[in-house]
């Protein structure tokens, strides 16, 4: 018996069981690929408090995740997305990046103001968190009609439905882990997936101060991955 729970719990078998847990959009993420597991663990690794230094994710999360995830429900959105304004902006709705993309979710105007969002002079909703997601849920809704699958929505959302949709036919595969994409979006989801990972499993990546009891995937006896 203590043979068994040695093995149960051997460093392989920890990773093996976790990496098996790894979902987006509630579909497991291929891990059994070699490069897919690559880039997952880069993240994994830019993202962990050995590289932050720092409980400020998690500040950010705890602050503004609840309301963001509620919202995206109420559009049929998968909760993962949550994630994206700490990707895009760090939750910084004062950050605008060179091409003009701004506010929590990094909305272009443009297409701030074709989900519903005032974009001028004088005033920027999509500075607003309430008001910006709303708009952004209902693009995600928009890229699905498209795409069928929220993997692909997630990229999409990055590099643009017609970018990505040239992607597909010129490649002629629908599978984002084998889609060959620009640096940015090719790594779009394994951001999303790693930070996901983060904040749900705090203790496994040195976030002990927000860990729980347990975390999800933690076992008493468990090393950090990290």
């Amino acid at each position: 018996m203590k043979k068994k729970k040695a093995i149960a719990l051997s460093p392989e078998k920890q990773k093996e069981v976790y990496y098996r847990s790894v979902k987006f959009a509630n579909k497991r993420v291929p891990l059994h690929r070699p490069s897919v597991e690559r880039k997952f663990e880069r993240y994994l690794t830019n993202f962990s408090f050995r590289k932050q230094q720092t409980y400020s994710l998690h500040k950010k999360a705890e602050q503004h995740l609840p309301k963001i995830a509620a919202i995206l429900a109420s559009y049929g959105i998968p909760e993962d997305f949550k994630y994206v304004p700490l990707i895009e902006s760090d939750m910084n709705p004062q950050i605008t990046s060179h091409k003009g993309a701004g506010g929590y979710w990094q909305f272009m105007p443009a297409t701030a103001r074709l989900y519903g969002l005032k974009v001028n002079g004088s005033v920027d909703e999509r500075k607003d968190l309430i008001k910006s997601t709303h708009a952004a849920a209902r693009y995600l809704k928009s890229l699905y009609k498209e795409f069928g699958d929220w993997t692909l929505v997630a990229a999409a959302y990055n590099v643009g439905g017609g970018s990505l949709k040239s992607s597909i036919r010129r490649q002629g595969t629908n599978d984002y882990y084998n889609l060959r994409l620009n640096n940015e979006t090719g790594t779009y989801v394994y951001k999303l997936v790693s930070m996901k990972q983060v904040i749900e499993n705090p203790h496994k990546h040195g976030y002990k101060r927000y860990a729980e009891m347990a975390d999800k995937y933690q076992h008493i006896n468990e090393q950090n991955l990290l």
